[in-house]
């Protein structure tokens, strides 16, 4: 919230801390939240409303309490009520159920984790229009922490991802109000079964926010599809087909976009994050950050 106030922040990258350059706020028209608690924020919204910021939520809401694998989040059923909440104060297309990632081993078969899906898709789907799911990722730093704290998780096998990929269609189309089923940056194509591909940052949704905007039509208006899962476009009809962020991995459909968090800063401590080397990093990374600085 200061850096909105100040209008900028400093941005750096990840992987080379020389390169650093000041993200300005003042053409600003969407900010996109990722978060598996936003509690924090939620007293915050109205005076970004004010500020003349759309914003929508990509909620992170697994069920993996039994393992620990989320030791500093709250408690399960806190976390549904505060997504329900969420999506009653902004409106249910503007929180995005993610169940993200998808982890196998011991208690966590295809049958465990599809049986939890369903008991949070029993309670999410009134308060949200899609859920988007992905399989973990073994980058360096995800296996060494799971390794470290148990060496039988891992990701699905392309067999069982399908089978997840089936099992989840199923769930949807038992509910009361069947969502959009999308994966995440996902080489896999479950087409076939009724999921699509995600665009975090949508322009589909970005241009349902900002109906008016002359800026955010010109670059996307022509380029969205028609229909997205069940909800129909606000575009038009004279396009198909999506403009990609050229930052972003290969099989990420994500609008351009400035993303201005920054790794090593999150005490949720989840075991299988990318974001945190580890919980030395992160702890000196929240003790280097100052609240009031340039930086997030």
């Amino acid at each position: 919230m200061n850096r909105l106030r100040a209008g900028y922040c400093l941005w750096e990258n990840a992987f080379n801390a020389h390169q650093r350059h000041y993200v300005s706020f003042e053409k600003c028209k969407v900010v996109v939240f990722w978060s598996k608690d936003p509690q924090a924020l939620m007293p915050y919204l109205s005076e970004i409303e004010e500020r003349g910021y759309q914003f929508y939520f990509h909620y992170t809401l697994n069920d993996y309490e039994r393992e620990g694998l989320e030791p500093r989040l709250p408690k399960l059923a806190q976390r549904i009520a505060t997504f329900q909440k969420l999506s009653e104060r902004i409106g249910r297309h503007r929180v995005i159920w993610r169940f993200d990632p998808v982890i196998l081993g011991e208690t966590l078969t295809v049958e465990s984790v599809l049986e939890r899906i369903q008991r949070l898709a029993e309670q999410l789907a009134p308060c949200t229009e899609k859920l988007v799911f992905s399989f973990l990722d073994m980058y360096k730093k995800t296996a060494n922490n799971l390794k470290r704290f148990n060496p039988f998780l891992r990701p699905p096998s392309k067999a069982e991802a399908l089978r997840l990929a089936e099992g989840i269609a199923r769930i949807n189309r038992g509910l009361a109000s069947p969502l959009t089923l999308s994966t995440c940056a996902e080489e896999l194509d479950f087409s076939s079964l009724g999921i699509g591909q995600n665009r975090c940052v949508d322009p589909e949704l970005l241009l349902r926010l900002c109906p008016t905007s002359p800026e955010l039509r010109s670059a996307y208006a022509h380029r969205v599809s028609p229909r997205q899962g069940n909800l129909l476009s606000v575009a038009g009809a004279d396009g198909c087909g999506g403009v990609k962020d050229r930052g972003q991995r290969s099989a990420c459909g994500c609008a351009p976009s400035k993303d201005i968090g920054r790794y090593d800063t999150c005490m949720h401590l989840c075991v299988y994050c990318y974001a945190n080397r580890s919980k030395t990093s992160a702890i000196k990374g929240i003790n280097a950050t100052d609240s009031n600085g340039e930086r997030l």
